[in-house]
């Protein structure tokens, strides 16, 4: 046996690779020039495209930065995926560099045929470098290409300026006429990139006079020549509702809410929520209904297009929030693409508002940015190929961060249109009510005319008689609607939770109903050649069906209770025991998370009722209790207090948790079938056990409480004797 030694020789297909598979698009490849030109701690870079006639187009990127030295093009610039930004961190005038990954410079193979590169450093050393990309297909290996570089002292100005060329494919010549040139920029293409670059840059960035960077679009030899200065779209100053502010690492959070459309104040938010696991966090948030009515008041209010000045009308707001909708991500002065892009729901809010439409909101509903921290602080990287961030736990704690804070408009928002649209459609009914029994003007317009014609006032009051008893018989009719109306609020919540649960329901059936087959069909193939991939798929398949059934029975489980069906007679049973034989549900629940479960109740306390309503109810709070207590700190606690004397029975329960705040319980809020706080919660859980307990003679609410959630419920004496 003999040992022999090797080397690794790069083909030359390595920097192609780079290039078109690491680099989104020709688009993403513009900026990566960019930021390299921002790196370079360079005011301004000057992005050429130069046509000739349909032959060749050119693409120059120019900027006034420090240049780069003869060393620095040997030992970085032509060694691909360098660390030297990595180590260095940031520029000479102290600006976070951007480019970490080193392959910035490669993104010109997927803009052009060949690369020509002119630097000149600050001390007026001038280094020119020529690359053919034709030599990487010639050449096997990357060390058997030589790359000849130019160098020499100079009297300009430092700077880089970078060309590619690109010879245009004539559509003659093409094997497909219907192919498209990819390296090819059309004037919409220069549109959609100027978009882009509009974009990259925060809206929110304080202008530093001494440290500028502008960007500049130039077109030469197109049928309509452009110079244009790309500056941030500008946030809408008009918007319905807006929360903005910061999350501290800690947790610590300090927001503002806005809600335009009820011009009220803006509202402090002081929430502590669970450490982000991904450093300091920033965001401004704009929220649109996008309703009708809500379409008409953002231009009765005043939106305006911002470069034109000019009123929008109804189809050109509805444009204008399709194109600039998204909540983009940030950091050191550049958005990380595709992070915010009208079509890239990173934060899955669509998946949350198909769950429960009246209270989450979609993603075409918002406008706004998160920013982060550098890699260092936040843990939150870029992936290799510049599309979005690694899929780490830091970066879904920034998912869920934000959701929670989004959370926090959300509930605002839900408790104003449901007031709002209450009121709306209370104030429809009376008026139509009230106009049914109205006949004064029908009475005085018909007394005007017998007037008139020289009736006797003896007949006019006969007539007038007739119509004072039809009066009372519309009355009468609306005093009985008001009665039936009384009733179907009444009946309002149940309706909401049938509702909900349908929704809920759907897909889980859905699910069975396209999967079954599927199920059958892979058991087929599975038991005729005992193919492995067919095994692995009716694994996947029976997996999801036992999980959407889980699902389907935590439903029904929570529907039991509003059956009124085999429902037994009403009995005396004993309290304690129904709260201890609840709990026990729950009991290794409790222990994995270490909560002290604390019971204060006399064995000789009874209610009369059905037991299984009690139990209903303390498992929706003990469940709503492990939930909320997940990320808390010790101790743990569930207290249960029974308090029983002549007059009235009261049981306090109380937990250690995060606790409900004060507008939630104010509003009357946590009960309603549609509202929850949890990210994929139904709203189900509360709104059961309030009826539930209603059915009993109980009444169940929520104090404010500054240690945990503290619910109680409470009846009279004499309710329960005259029951």
């Amino acid at each position: 046996m003999s040992i022999v030694s090797g080397k690794i020789r790069p083909s030359s297909r390595h920097l192609f690779t780079i290039g078109e598979d690491l680099i989104q698009d020709k688009f993403a490849a513009i900026m990566e020039l960019v930021k390299n030109s921002y790196d370079a701690d360079a005011s301004k870079v000057l992005v050429t495209f130069r046509r000739d006639s349909d032959k060749s187009l050119t693409i120059t990127v120019e900027d006034d930065g420090t240049g780069m030295s003869l060393e620095d093009i040997r030992t970085k610039w032509l060694v691909p995926s360098t660390t030297s930004k990595v180590k260095k961190r940031v520029s000479q005038n102290g600006r976070v560099l951007q480019g970490r990954k080193g392959i910035g410079r490669y993104a010109a193979n997927i803009l052009g045929d060949d690369l020509f590169l002119s630097t000149v450093t600050r001390k007026g050393e001038l280094t020119e470098v020529y690359v053919d990309w034709s030599d990487f297909v010639k050449y096997e290996f990357l060390d058997e290409i030589n790359i000849e570089i130019e160098t020499s002292n100079c009297s300009k100005k430092s700077g880089t300026i970078l060309s590619t060329t690109h010879q245009l494919v004539q559509k003659d010549k093409q094997e497909d006429n219907d192919k498209k040139d990819e390296k090819n920029w059309s004037r919409e293409d220069i549109d959609k990139l100027i978009f882009e670059l509009k974009k990259i840059i925060p809206p929110f960035q304080n202008i530093n006079e001494e440290d500028q960077f502008n960007i500049i679009v130039k077109t030469q030899g197109f049928e309509e020549d452009i110079e244009i200065s790309i500056s941030p779209i500008p946030f809408l100053e008009i918007y319905d509702y807006r929360i903005y502010g910061e999350v501290k690492e800690t947790g610590v959070t300090t927001l503002f809410y806005e809600n335009q459309r009820k011009k009220s104040e803006v509202e402090v938010i002081i929430e502590s929520l669970p450490p982000t696991k991904c450093g300091n966090i920033k965001l401004d948030v704009r929220v649109y209904d996008r309703d009708k009515l809500a379409i008409d008041s953002l231009i009765q209010r005043g939106l305006k297009n911002e470069e034109t000045n000019r009123y929008l009308t109804n189809l050109e707001t509805r444009k204008l929030l399709n194109d600039f909708n998204g909540i983009g991500v940030y950091r050191n002065g550049f958005r990380i693409r595709p992070l915010g892009d009208p079509d890239n729901d990173w934060l899955g809010l669509n998946s949350r508002r198909v769950q429960n439409p009246s209270l989450r909101i979609g993603s075409n509903q918002t406008i706004g940015y998160v920013e982060i921290e550098s890699e260092e602080f936040s843990d939150l990287h870029e992936q290799s190929a510049r599309d979005g961030l690694k899929k780490t736990d830091s970066y879904y704690s920034l998912i869920s961060t934000t959701q929670e804070v989004l959370s926090l408009l959300e509930q605002r928002r839900f408790v104003y249109r449901r007031k709002l649209d209450s009121s709306n459609k209370e104030k429809s009914i009376n008026d139509k009510l009230n106009i049914l029994s109205d006949y004064n003007s029908l009475s005085k317009d018909i007394e005007h005319i017998l007037v008139n014609s020289g009736m006797e006032d003896s007949f006019i009051k006969e007539i007038n008689k007739l119509v004072l008893n039809e009066v009372d018989k519309k009355q009468k009719i609306v005093e009985e609607l008001n009665k039936a109306i009384a009733i179907y609020q009444g009946q309002a919540t149940l309706g909401k939770i049938i509702n909900v649960v349908m929704h809920e329901g759907r897909r889980p059936l859905h699910y069975f109903i396209t999967q079954v087959p599927n199920l059958k069909k892979g058991i087929e193939l599975f038991l005729s050649d005992g193919d492995d991939e067919s095994r692995k798929e009716v694994d996947k398949i029976s997996e999801g069906i036992s999980r959407n059934s889980i699902t389907l029975s935590h439903l029904f489980r929570k529907l039991d209770p509003l059956a009124t069906k085999k429902r037994n007679k009403r009995k005396i049973f004993p309290l304690k025991d129904i709260i201890k034989d609840t709990t026990l549900i729950f009991e290794n629940e409790l222990k994995k998370e270490g909560i002290q479960l604390n019971i204060d109740c006399r064995e000789d306390v009874e209610l009369y009722g059905w037991p299984q309503d009690i139990t209903t109810i303390f498992s929706n709070l003990i469940d709503n209790s492990l939930y909320w207590m997940q990320d808390c700190t010790e101790p743990k606690t569930i207290t249960i207090l029974v308090m029983e004397n002549e007059s009235e029975l009261v049981i306090d329960y109380i937990d250690s948790g995060v606790g409900i705040s004060k507008e939630l319980i104010e509003n009357d809020l946590i009960f309603d079938p549609e509202f929850t706080t949890k990210n994929e919660g139904s709203g189900l859980g509360l709104a059961i056990s309030g009826e539930a307990a209603e059915r009993n003679n109980l009444s169940l609410v929520a104090i404010e409480h500054s240690g945990g959630a503290h619910f109680r419920l409470s009846c009279s004496k004499e309710d329960l004797e005259n029951e």
